[in-house]
């Protein structure tokens, strides 16, 4: 835990140190975030509105013709998934599946079907951001693991090396296979905290690092509301737990989270291993807003302290 730039709390169980590269699992996702914000910004990908298959034509033909990149920033593509892991017939079971079997990542995507128009509805959905790895590559000339080395790593201190997991394509799994330490990934949550800035250098654009935490469509906003199976809010693959002006957060299975609160000027990372996530498919074994509520409780106590 990080207030005000100093390390105000640490601790590790279960053999970890401060040397464990512990995978990201979905917190990876808004490390794409990032690096999307980035290529923009230089004009490697001209818009956010661009469809997926100007820079990954592997796409054509696919559910994800014709999805937009700010699409699928927003898990609103409109392809069809389910991502039920109490399920193992799900989607993102199979797509475990396929890679843990040695399938490419964009032959599982030619798999599936598009089920809404795209840009209407919001349904978490990890082939969103994997694709959005995709369209990195092609547009950057580098994998997303390089241009994150060049663009952020190299940048903001980092103290140990990372590693992205593979398929045997040598695909990154963008959807959630960063592995870097717990410092480091508080490193990166003090890089949005402070508006994409290290050290004087704007790394990530100050508006992307805004807008990747602020909903612009009523089914992306924080609570119940039609054309989503989520109650909490959604920007550019990170979440608002409460409320579009409170804290927002990077968030893996099995309760990985790196959670970035302005208001406080806190960044807590929590990494975990919580054997029993999603065997129920709801909130006894995800335990998301009992951690959410871990961390308003520490936030008060740290502002007190």
């Amino acid at each position: 835990m990080v207030k005000g730039g100093a390390l105000l709390y640490e601790n590790y169980w279960r053999g970890n140190d401060a040397a464990t590269r512990w995978i990201s699992w979905s917190v990876g996702k808004s490390f794409i975030s990032a690096l999307v914000g980035i290529a923009i910004e230089e004009g490697k990908i001209e818009s956010i509105t661009d469809p997926l298959e100007r820079y990954a034509p592997e796409l054509v033909g696919t559910a994800y013709e014709g999805v937009s990149v700010k699409d699928a920033l927003e898990m609103s593509s409109g392809v069809a998934w389910n991502e039920d892991y109490s399920d193992p017939e799900s989607d993102i079971a199979r797509f475990g599946q396929a890679l843990a079997l040695g399938s490419s990542m964009v032959d599982f995507a030619k798999t599936l079907r598009r089920e809404h128009e795209p840009g209407t509805v919001n349904y978490y959905n990890s082939m969103d951001a994997q694709v959005l790895g995709l369209v990195l590559r092609k547009a950057t000339g580098v994998t997303p693991s390089e241009y994150l080395e060049q663009k952020i790593w190299s940048k903001i201190g980092a103290k140990h090396d990372g590693y992205w997991v593979l398929d045997d394509t040598g695909e990154e799994l963008a959807a959630g296979g960063v592995n870097v330490t717990a410092r480091d990934y508080a490193r990166f949550g003090l890089l949005y905290l402070n508006d994409g800035k290290w050290n004087g250098e704007q790394i990530v654009p100050a508006d992307w690092v805004k807008a990747s935490h602020t909903p612009d469509a009523e089914r992306l906003l924080p609570g119940e509301k039609p054309g989503t199976d989520i109650t909490w809010g959604y920007g550019y693959l990170w979440w608002l737990p409460r409320s579009v002006d409170g804290p927002y957060a990077a968030v893996g299975i099995y309760n990985q989270f790196v959670y970035v609160d302005p208001a406080n000027d806190l960044v807590i990372v929590k990494t975990s291993a919580n054997s029993s996530y999603g065997q129920t498919n709801d909130e006894v074994s995800y335990r998301e807003d009992e951690t959410i509520g871990l961390f308003e409780a520490i936030a008060a106590q740290a502002g007190n302290g």
